[in-house]
């Protein structure tokens, strides 16, 4: 009796390739299989804390620079020559400065003859015979286009009052000291009318009255 031969079963070759097994990376693998066969440290590694200043962090802040007022800016008044007078007995002239608005305060102050005399003459815009001095310092500046922004009386100690003549020109803007009288002077001859500005604190009432030092006008 014939035995018949096994029929034998058809083996599956299997590409390397196509195996999914090998698509996994070795080193991954080596990595993976060590960091699970190893032991979890227990040690933490230190970290880097940053430095942190003593001193706080400044907020900032709202500029106030706009709301608060200038330090040691003066109060200014207009103010008119009102008269330049001589009242017997005194030896010595008078100049009377009206503040021009209400209430229309008074400022009277004592200068010398010879200056209450050009004083006069600009107030009243008489002419004489050969320029005065104060006369000629006015077209000296009017000739070098330097106009007479304001003159002030800034203070007083005393009887004696302070005054400052405040000059633009090509070169830019000066604020000179002078008397008060020879301020006047120049201002009233000058062809546009100049401010004549008063310190409201020698309106107040007697006493000494510090300068604030120049003004920007």
């Amino acid at each position: 009796m014939t035995v018949p031969d096994p029929v034998a079963e058809p083996t599956e070759i299997i590409d390397p390739a196509s195996d999914p097994a090998n698509d996994a990376d070795p080193v991954a693998e080596a990595t993976e299989a060590a960091g699970s066969s190893a032991e979890p440290s227990t040690t933490a590694e230190p970290v880097a804390v940053p430095a942190v200043s003593a001193e706080p962090v400044a907020e900032d802040e709202p500029d106030q620079s706009e709301h608060e007022a200038t330090p040691g800016a003066a109060d200014f008044r207009v103010a008119l020559v009102s008269s330049v007078t001589l009242d017997l007995p005194s030896q010595y002239p008078s100049v009377v400065l009206r503040e021009q608005d209400t209430p229309r305060r008074q400022l009277t102050f004592s200068i010398g003859m010879s200056d209450a005399v050009a004083l006069s003459h600009a107030f009243r815009r008489m002419p004489t015979p050969r320029p005065l001095t104060h006369e000629l310092l006015s077209e000296v500046l009017q000739q070098f286009d330097i106009d007479v922004v304001a003159v002030r009386i800034v203070g007083r100690t005393g009887s004696v009052h302070f005054a400052e003549l405040d000059l633009r020109g090509r070169n830019g803007r000066s604020v000179l000291s002078c008397r008060p009288s020879d301020g006047l002077t120049i201002a009233l001859q000058q062809p546009v009318q100049v401010p004549i500005l008063i310190d409201a604190r020698l309106l107040e009432g007697g006493g000494d009255v510090a300068p604030v030092g120049p003004s920007d006008g």
